[in-house]
């Protein structure tokens, strides 16, 4: 059984995989939710689908770019709900998990990214067809350097998207808010087991991988 957190933006997104297979998700939209829905969302799924923590064996976080305090909030819960068990813990790159939305669904090149802020985004390139491939690294830029990147019959995914230039938009695929989910974790997980996309981790050293300010001075410059 496996249970996994996406909580790198205004979305909270819990979703429990149970010993056959099949998905259940629970998720919000909206500033400040994570802290108020992410435990309910796990004791919601508890009583629905009746297992309880120690039957999980498996835990799929979704650990940055993106929000810190979402972030952080995931990673502690998993630290608190899980002392002291030996429960499997991965932490995945968000903008992995965003391109793993678009598995079986379409094929090119994917960019991922978050809305950070300020004329910023961060941002991940994937080439998608069988396999998900990361063809670049996990970078924060200006958004003008985005959009000299995209073109035509291209995906675009994430957040932020609504402050490109619309024009820079025309011929792409766009996928926003609903296409961000935890299950997307667990798919990408089940597809790619051994994917170097899922870093194993412990509760000791679970943290979030989020963006200092300081570095969005630097892209500044």
């Amino acid at each position: 059984m496996i249970l996994a957190f996406e909580t790198s933006t205004d979305l909270c997104s819990v979703a429990y995989q149970n010993s056959v297979g099949t998905i259940f998700e629970k998720r919000i939209h909206g500033r400040s939710v994570h802290s108020d829905n992410l435990f309910l969302f796990i004791h919601e799924l508890m009583k629905e689908h009746n297992f309880s923590i120690d039957q999980i064996h498996t835990v799929l976080v979704s650990n940055g770019p993106g929000s810190y305090t979402g972030l952080r909030i995931a990673a502690s819960a998993v630290k608190g709900i899980f002392f002291q068990s030996n429960v499997a813990v991965f932490a995945v790159n968000t903008l992995v998990g965003f391109a793993a939305s678009q598995l079986n669904s379409f094929k090119g090149v994917v960019h991922a990214i978050i809305d950070a802020r300020r004329s910023h985004v961060y941002h991940k390139k994937f080439e998608l067809s069988e396999q998900l491939i990361a063809t670049s690294e996990t970078t924060i830029m200006e958004i003008s350097d985005l959009e000299v990147q995209l073109e035509p019959k291209q995906a675009l995914i994430g957040t932020g998207i609504d402050r490109l230039d619309l024009k820079k938009l025309f011929g792409l695929s766009i996928f926003q808010l609903d296409s961000i989910s935890a299950t997307n974790l667990i798919k990408l997980y089940n597809t790619f087991p051994l994917s170097s996309f899922f870093e194993r981790s412990s509760l000791e050293m679970l943290n979030p991988n989020y963006i200092t300010s300081s570095q969005v001075n630097n892209a500044s410059a």
